[in-house]
């Protein structure tokens, strides 16, 4: 019995050796992992730039061309649109109207230089050759009265005649003279038919007026506000009825094509980066999922840390900001949504 309790102390002594040797091996190998985390984190950090930042789109504001009132609204805010789609339209009627007056206007220049370009018909050259035969032959009447009265005054010194009537016969003469020659002229114009000049004006008329049909035409167009690409409605700022002009807009459209994110960079990490660099995005949603982005600008100037970028530096220090520009193909980035920069160094 007396051996046993023996037996028992002994290993009970060999023991605490072999404990403490254990806890020495754990502290070593707890010590040696956290310095090899330690050499791995400092060198990540220094192959690896982190920044973060905030999501921005590029975002504009859609007015009418025209001002009028607004007639139909297609929209809401939150739809997504493309490119082309029509978001509003606003009453077109008083232009319509002005559309179908020029066209009415066009017309009827269109048969005048018609009418000038054909010249004068030969009822009309019928008509002038009739004038003008008539004007001859009251001409020559009136020239053989004043020869009859000239003879009958001097056979019968002026007893027969008075001065009167042979002044009078004289005053005939001159004025079926002037008719004969106004009625010969007119024929010749009728024979030699109208001026280039006078077709080129009324051309000039009619293409005046095709031109101000083409303007009405484009405004009737600008009626309707179309989405210039593709997007989401983030604002709908009036409504059917509300009377609408290029001051004043409608909707506000958050652009697809490219979007960027604002981050901050330290003084002393600004030679790192350059325009052009590659960067991947991280978003809180999607932690695991980087999105392939391109350092597009940096900033000349620092400035204080905006309060809506978390560091880990106090908020007085200077930064520098710089944007990485994102194709959003699935459109995962919101406005002022938080992101996380990686750039590789």
């Amino acid at each position: 019995m007396k051996e046993n309790m023996n037996i028992t102390d002994s290993l009970k002594s060999n023991k605490k050796p072999i404990l403490v040797l254990c806890v020495l091996l754990i502290a070593c190998a707890g010590y040696f992992y956290y310095h090899q985390s330690e050499a791995v984190q400092a060198a990540k950090a220094a192959s690896e730039l982190r920044l973060s930042g905030n999501v921005d789109v590029r975002e504009i504001s859609l007015a009418f061309r025209n001002s009028d009132r607004i007639l139909e609204m297609f929209v809401e805010e939150g739809d997504s649109v493309k490119k082309g789609q029509i978001l509003a339209k606003l009453d077109t009627e008083e232009l319509s109207l002005k559309i179908q007056n020029t066209k009415s206007q066009i017309r009827a220049q269109e048969n005048v230089v018609l009418r000038l370009k054909n010249g004068t018909r030969p009822e009309e050259l019928a008509q002038y050759a009739a004038k003008l035969e008539a004007a001859q032959a009251e001409s020559a009447y009136a020239r053989q009265d004043l020869y009859r009265k000239q003879n009958a005054f001097q056979s019968s010194a002026g007893r027969s005649v008075s001065q009167q009537d042979l002044d009078d016969a004289q005053s005939k003469v001159r004025v079926t003279s002037a008719k004969e020659k106004e009625a010969s002229e007119a024929y010749k114009l009728g024979e030699a038919g109208p001026r280039y000049e006078d077709i080129a004006e009324a051309q000039a008329q009619l293409q005046s007026l095709k031109d101000e049909l083409s303007r009405q035409e484009y405004l009737l167009k600008q009626m309707e506000l179309k989405a210039p690409s593709n997007g989401v409605v983030r604002s709908r700022l009036l409504e059917v009825g509300d009377m609408a002009s290029p001051q004043q807009p409608v909707f506000k459209l958050a652009l697809n094509d490219k979007k960027w994110v604002r981050a901050y960079v330290k003084g002393i990490d600004l030679g790192k980066v350059h325009e052009g660099q590659d960067a991947e995005v991280f978003i809180d949603t999607y932690p695991d999922q980087p999105i392939a982005g391109q350092i597009g600008y940096i900033s000349s100037t620092a400035e204080f840390t905006p309060k809506t970028v978390q560091t880990d530096e106090l908020r007085t220090s200077l930064l520098y900001e710089i944007r990485v520009y994102i194709d959003d193909d699935k459109n995962l980035l919101r406005m002022g949504m938080p992101a996380t920069v990686k750039v590789k160094l």
